[in-house]
């Protein structure tokens, strides 16, 4: 079997990306400014890369894509957010605690939650009410609006600043943690959870929606999956509406790109299993790469590094 991937970077299509870059490293000061491949870059303090492509006319976020948003790693998120909120340019976005209303800026102020993934259904909130639940205001996420509508999470505490995830939303939830599992051999985000096989991977989407939300109608949390490359995350939910996703090429996220040090052997195993192919070999800066297809029309790049 050959070596899991690394993450490399997120390929970002941005009208001013030396204006976006200077916009994430004031909000993640830990990150520089570099270049990459012929792209500018920001670099990360685990070794990773946003790479910026120039497009004249602001590349679109909608339809939904796979790529929903990248997030990052803070040392405490309420001061993250007060140094946030110091910036003239932040555009920071609300969660709704509840359908009825009700909104906090980073998802602790609200009531914590008792599911494996973030947020309470209506019952969970109604018997946290109950109950008197206070909020924990410990750590938590949050979300702005980057350059280019650019949708970024930040989340604490952790010991360090760093590019977390990205985090994606997929036909199949399941069936997707079974393809990157398969083809790139990933492993699962969660370990010593169920496994799938194409039998059984295809689940209905839960009937209940959570909160805190960047809607107010709430959000689909399950069925849930995901998979690491290195220190980065891939968790996903399912799509939230009957409406497939499209390509992720020449939107806002474009795609994702994996390391990798045989490109000519996971050539050979990709063509093998008949995933698409998108591109074919192609030189990258001082390196190559080719590009596949996921299971709900993301692009990812492998790129051969030494």
């Amino acid at each position: 079997m050959l070596e899991t991937p690394g993450f490399h970077h997120l390929h970002v299509k941005s009208v001013d990306p030396g204006a976006a870059i200077d916009f994430y490293v004031r909000f993640f000061p830990r990150s520089t400014k570099t270049a990459w491949g012929g792209f500018p870059a920001l670099a990360a303090p685990n070794d990773v890369l946003v790479l910026f492509d120039t497009v004249k006319t602001p590349a679109p976020t909608s339809p939904q894509t796979a790529l929903w948003h990248f997030g990052w790693h803070v040392t405490d998120t309420h001061q993250a957010l007060a140094s946030y909120q110091r910036h003239r340019d932040a555009r920071l976005l609300p969660l709704y605690k509840e359908d009825t209303g009700g909104e906090v800026w980073v998802s602790s102020d609200s009531w914590p939650s008792t599911n494996p993934t973030p947020g309470l259904t209506k019952a969970q909130i109604a018997e946290a009410k109950a109950k008197n639940v206070q909020p924990t205001r410990k750590g938590g996420f949050g979300y702005m609006t980057g350059p280019d509508d650019a949708l970024v999470e930040y989340a604490g505490n952790y010991e360090a600043e760093r590019f977390n995830h990205v985090h994606m939303f997929h036909d199949d939830p399941h069936c997707a943690q079974l393809w990157y599992q398969t083809h790139l051999n990933a492993p699962a985000r969660r370990a010593g959870g169920e496994t799938f096989t194409e039998d059984t991977c295809k689940v209905p989407r839960g009937p209940e929606r959570s909160w805190p939300a960047l809607e107010q109608q709430g959000m689909f949390r399950s069925p849930v999956g995901g998979v690491v490359f290195g220190d980065v995350a891939f968790p996903w939910y399912m799509r939230q509406d009957e409406t497939p996703m499209v390509s992720s090429r020449g939107h806002l996220y474009d795609h994702v790109a994996l390391s990798v040090r045989d490109l000519d052997a996971w050539e050979r195993k990709l063509r093998d299993e008949r995933v698409t192919f998108l591109e074919a070999p192609y030189r990258l800066g001082a390196t190559r790469a080719f590009m596949i297809e996921g299971p709900s029309k993301e692009a990812i790049e492998l790129v051969e590094i030494a």
